[in-house]
């Protein structure tokens, strides 16, 4: 019985696609999983990714399974003026802009989430997506 959402094999094909898509856009990346309890399931440092982007794609990912939200939606409440200003502090520091996002299964249900960090935040987020979406 599986009780922490995603699997190892899953976390793998989430990476080899975040992976895939970095390759594609001609960038590399840190890309990290983690499972229903936001614990680390896989992890991946491409060759030459940037040492200070792993912290990011660690906390992108679980900043995406705390909230079940992209992390660039969440960036967004957390506006000055926001309903959210501010809780980039909370848990022990979080990230609010784009490339952390929830991983689901084919039911819609949250089994965990991705983070990817290295590049612009429109290439995280899209390296992101590519390998939330080769989960289901």
């Amino acid at each position: 019985m599986n009780t922490t959402g995603i699997t190892l094999e899953q976390a793998e094909v989430a990476v080899k696609a975040a992976k895939a898509k970095a390759v594609e856009l001609g960038t590399v990346m840190n890309i990290t999983v983690v499972d229903a309890g936001a614990n680390l399931t896989a992890f991946a440092r491409m060759d030459g990714a940037w040492l200070g982007s792993v912290d990011i794609s660690q906390k992108k990912a679980k900043t995406a399974r705390f909230f079940d939200m992209n992390t660039g939606e969440l960036g967004k409440l957390s506006q000055p003026g926001g309903s959210l200003f501010n809780i980039e502090h909370a848990n022990g520091g979080l990230i609010t802009f784009p490339g952390g996002i929830p991983i689901k299964n084919a039911d819609g249900d949250v089994i965990g989430a991705i983070g990817v960090s290295g590049s612009t935040v429109e290439n995280d987020h899209a390296v992101a997506k590519a390998g939330a979406e080769a989960v289901h």
